[in-house]
């Protein structure tokens, strides 16, 4: 799969891309991460990419024509890109998106707003999605491109080292959160790891997990249980 991060700051997606998981993807060619820079797109010699906001405003937006022609360049290429425009309007990115994105495959263009927004021309003209990392403003799209390919890298066959770790993480088994997680030693400032998980019994701890995983929601994240249907509910012990 292939992500192309339009920003005004590469720097930032590359420093993050040359560590970890990631950057071994991308050595073993199994994730392509490139990004493209709207000043080059400019005709001015301050390469102008934004200007002030008709009817007022407290910052400056980013202008539609370098955006454009940005993206009019990867469309030159021989796989059309999705374009997508990281805003706070946009759809609230989740682990199912992400499945979505991995299912889609191909070549994903992610615009990096910066400022006090994009030209809402321009979203119009080219955006095939908007997505939202959550209902917070950051400076620019830069982390929020950063999350979406973290997450829909470590979907994709090859990039963890174990294959039944995505399968297990929170909001993917059932939706839930994932069941707390102990390592050695056994007991630590009084803590002990729980009797079931050294039982040796695979059925027994694979029950107590479950059971923790469901107690976790319930406390931490009752709202993921809310769309649940009640067969479900059932299934899960709880109705």
């Amino acid at each position: 799969m292939k992500f192309t991060v339009i920003t005004l700051f590469p720097d930032l997606i590359e420093g993050f891309l040359k560590e970890g998981l990631l950057s071994s993807a991308r050595a073993k060619g199994l994730l392509s991460v490139e990004t493209l820079n709207p000043r080059r797109f400019t005709s001015d010699v301050h390469g102008t990419v934004d200007d002030r906001a008709f009817g007022g405003g407290d910052g400056m937006v980013m202008k539609p024509e370098p955006l454009a022609a940005a993206v009019e360049h990867l469309r030159e290429g021989a796989d059309r890109p999705h374009v997508v425009v990281l805003s706070p309007q946009g759809r609230r990115w989740n682990q199912a998106l992400a499945e979505e994105y991995v299912g889609r495959g191909g070549h994903v263009a992610l615009v990096s707003g910066r400022y006090a927004g994009i030209d809402q021309r321009f979203v119009a003209e080219y955006a095939d999605d908007e997505i939202s990392l959550g209902d917070f403003i950051l400076n620019g799209g830069e982390v929020a491109a950063l999350a979406v390919i973290e997450t829909v890298a470590r979907l994709m066959p090859g990039v963890l080292g174990n294959r039944e770790s995505a399968a297990k993480d929170s909001f993917t088994n059932n939706g839930l959160l994932e069941a707390p997680q102990y390592t050695r030693p056994r007991e630590w400032k009084g803590h002990t790891v729980p009797a079931p998980l050294l039982s040796g019994n695979h059925a027994e701890i694979e029950a107590f997990k479950n059971t923790l995983s469901v107690l976790r929601t319930l406390k931490l994240r009752p709202d993921l249980l809310a769309g649940l249907s009640e067969q479900e509910l059932r299934d899960l012990g709880l109705n």
